[in-house]
């Protein structure tokens, strides 16, 4: 079974930064893509970023481009994203996401509010004071 565990997120000021992790335990043989989400009260769950088995990449939130980074450990199963310039429109939970794919190439869209992913966290909560 598949678990994923995000830490990391907490209260910071605009302009701050915060390092999210989400350590991933239970994969079987094969390739897995891995992504962040985010849900804000009384807004749809959005798509944030995504990552491949190799370590390519995506955005999918135009408002986080420049200011996020997400990257991936394979060795240690571990999905990182790290926020810059936070800005209070940033304040989310924010949900770690995985699905089996067919090649380590493959990266799961996350538009769409990752109807692709299979596998959820907890979420940990960001929030940003102005």
């Amino acid at each position: 079974q598949v678990q994923l565990v995000e830490s990391g997120g907490g209260s910071v000021q605009a302009g701050g930064s915060l390092r999210l992790s989400c350590a991933a335990s239970g994969y079987t043989d094969g390739s897995y893509s891995m992504g962040w989400f985010r849900q804000a009260p009384g807004k749809e769950r959005e798509g944030v970023a995504a990552a491949n088995a190799v370590g390519t990449s995506t955005y999918c939130a135009d408002s986080v481009k420049g200011r996020f980074t997400i990257s991936r450990d394979g060795a240690k199963n571990t999905l990182y994203l790290q926020m810059n310039n936070l800005k209070p429109e940033d304040t989310a939970m924010y949900y770690c996401a995985a699905s089996k794919v067919p090649s380590s190439n493959y990266i799961a869209p996350c538009t769409g509010g990752g109807q692709e992913y299979k596998y959820w966290g907890q979420g940990t909560q960001v929030t940003v004071s102005s």
